[in-house]
């Protein structure tokens, strides 16, 4: 059976890839044609999600082990199949990118063809250029935290006054109390 994903950038209007895969495939697989299909180099720490309707992050697939504790489950890429995790059209993923500022493709199962089988997954639609695959830390504030607006309302009541504060109420700090000299 072959799965056809749809991904998609909130960073570039116009951009999206259609991406054809064997179920059986692992996260690997497609991790490797998804960066195949946007020119990214495979030196980067990435991840995929399996998200909600809204885009709620829920499981975690990495492509490398981070946490060993028998806490959590941990995927591996590598050994997870696509069909463990997969199985009904419209489900939601999100494959990020960039771990240090969470930028990442949202990508949806558009359609299972059941009597179909590939040798290799393919890109078989794609429009428009991707976003960069790493921001500098300026490149990161002018985007993203650009974005935020700082009006007087984001810290919440638009009628705090820090005037009002009482420095009284906040009480003495001693040395005791740090255990060591200020």
């Amino acid at each position: 059976m072959v799965y056809k994903f749809i991904l998609i950038s909130d960073e570039v209007d116009n951009f999206f890839r259609e991406i054809k895969i064997n179920s059986e495939a692992t996260f690997f697989d497609f991790h490797e044609v998804i960066l195949d299909s946007v020119g990214y180099t495979k030196d980067q720490i990435t991840s995929f999600f399996i998200c909600s309707n809204k885009w709620d992050k829920r499981e975690e697939i990495t492509l490398l082990a981070m946490d060993e504790s028998s806490e959590y489950d941990n995927y591996l890429m590598e050994s997870t199949l696509l069909e463990e995790f997969i199985s009904d059209e419209g489900q939601r993923l999100m494959y990020v990118f960039d771990n240090i500022t969470e930028r990442a493709f949202f990508i949806e199962l558009k359609e299972i063809i059941p009597s179909e089988r590939m040798d290799k997954p393919l890109c078989v639609n794609k429009k428009g250029n991707p976003p960069p695959q790493q921001l500098d830390i300026d490149d990161f504030a002018t985007t993203v935290v650009g974005k935020t607006d700082f009006d007087t309302d984001f810290y919440g009541d638009e009628n705090f006054n820090e005037d009002e504060l009482d420095a009284d109420s906040f009480g003495d700090v001693s040395s005791d109390d740090l255990g060591h000299e200020i």
